[in-house]
């Protein structure tokens, strides 16, 4: 991709309140706007945006998009109030969260479901999962002893689909689902990014394969969820979880949240989360795979901290090295590497007017790898997250579970999550590729290797 391709317009226009508008980005094409680079290299395309702007004006189909490209500035949209979530990504979520879910919510009623949800993630209650997290660790641990080529896509995820479900929704009831879950998964989000991009409403109702496909996997889901929430009331049982919270909730008027209420966080605890918990293993194998003196170093770790037992939750916060790794992962490999917000009001940002319902597009992908904010920005050092060294790192050039009021309220429990399974998993083994291993990027709504194939060595 050339300069040319995203040179701003030589002139620049500016409003009735004297605020400037936002430079084009170039290379647009008919139609389909920018979005064809959107589908046909996004992680070039919004890397190279910042050289010509802080905001930059996108076309996505019919739709202008505001790209907000400086650490500064997505802060100050993921804080501010003039900023809802809504636009192109979340519009092409909305047929799988629905509009009812935490992930989807604006305004009161995601403050109240936030609140419900909230006990569940506490730091004081985030300890009791731990020993499930490091079941489900070690059970791939010993299933990966019998030396078979691991399909790392339907390991990562299987284990992130059951640590969700067994922690927050306590149920056996998944074992039987997990597959089920993830095959809908990895439909759905390929076919969303599309959507997202390319933005093209009725077309996708045509009975072409890919949409027959994707609705396929959209009704097995919703079914799926479904039978989750009635086995947990058939059962009669109200554990101390999440999905108790959820049945016995109530609105601002005292009364017990309505079905669909109750349906869509279910999906937004089960999908978004495990995608990206999911596709972030996926990443640290790889890392593990391609850096084994990172593994090596890991183990050491592990040994010098819990000597011949197995690592449990305790132990994580001793892990230091460990944890930085994961924190490395995910600013090289960030699982959500794009995300849309919306303009309720007429705002200025960085000295450009923003419309009110404009739609504004920002890349923690291409944020975190920045050369302006970090030195040997494409390297993979875990030691840049030493104490000494983080304070240079520029303030929200490093939000992987963003900030505000929608900062992810998984934060801890994830992060936890990763840096036990990694320590159990690179204390235990090195790996190699396999044939049909393919390590180049997976692009759709969350980002990932597209196909890890990996001969797990033991130790």
């Amino acid at each position: 991709m050339t300069v040319e391709s995203v040179r701003p317009e030589a002139t620049e226009t500016r409003s009735a309140t004297g605020l400037r508008q936002p430079p084009v980005a170039g290379g647009a094409v008919p139609v389909l706007g920018h979005g064809w680079k959107l589908v046909r290299d996004p992680l070039a395309f919004l890397a190279q945006l910042r050289d010509h702007g802080d905001v930059v004006r996108l076309k996505l189909g019919p739709k202008t998009v505001y790209a907000v490209t400086t650490p500064a500035l997505t802060g100050a949209v993921a804080l501010s109030p003039d900023y809802i979530i809504a636009g192109p990504l979340w519009e092409s979520l909305e047929s799988l969260l629905g509009k009812e879910g935490v992930a989807t919510a604006n305004g009161p009623l995601h403050r109240r479901q936030r609140r419900t949800i909230q006990p569940a993630f506490r730091l004081d209650a985030i300890p009791a999962y731990g020993p499930i997290m490091a079941e489900e660790a070690y059970a791939l641990v010993e299933r990966w002893r019998s030396g078979q080529v691991l399909d790392v896509t339907a390991e990562s995820f299987r284990v992130a689909v059951r640590v969700a479900a067994r922690c927050l929704m306590r149920g056996s009831y998944m074992d039987a689902r997990a597959e089920r879950i993830c095959a809908a998964l990895a439909t759905l989000f390929s076919g969303m990014y599309q959507r997202m991009v390319v933005p093209l409403g009725p077309l996708y109702k045509v009975p072409l394969p890919a949409n027959r496909e994707f609705n396929r996997a959209l009704a097995d889901l919703h079914l799926l969820v479904d039978e989750i929430v009635a086995d947990r009331r058939a059962s009669g049982q109200k554990p101390d979880d999440l999905l108790t919270a959820l049945l016995e909730a109530e609105d601002e008027n005292g009364e017990p949240i309505g079905e669909q209420e109750i349906h869509d966080q279910v999906i937004a605890i089960l999908t978004p989360g495990s995608e990206t918990v999911g596709s972030v293993i996926m990443s640290l194998l790889l890392v593990l795979t391609e850096r084994p003196e990172i593994g090596d170093k890991i183990r050491d770790e592990v040994k010098a901290v819990v000597g011949d037992r197995q690592v449990a939750f305790e132990d994580v916060r001793k892990l230091a090295y460990t944890a930085n790794v994961v924190t490395e992962t995910l600013r090289l490999y960030p699982a959500v590497w794009i995300l849309t917000r919306r303009a309720v009001a007429d705002t200025e940002l960085g000295g450009y007017r923003i419309p009110k319902g404009a739609d504004l597009i920002y890349s923690p992908y291409a944020i975190q790898r920045d050369h302006r904010s970090y030195r040997r920005h494409e390297e993979f050092d875990p030691d840049r997250w030493l104490p000494e060294r983080s304070k240079e790192v520029p303030k929200y050039a490093m939000s992987p579970f963003s900030v505000g009021n929608r900062k992810c309220p998984s934060d801890h429990f994830s992060m936890a999550e990763l840096t036990l399974i990694t320590a159990a998993i690179a204390s235990n083994y090195r790996f190699e590729h396999a044939p049909g291993s393919d390590t180049r990027p997976r692009i759709g709504i969350t980002l990932r290797p597209r196909r890890l194939m990996l001969r797990a060595l033991p130790r």
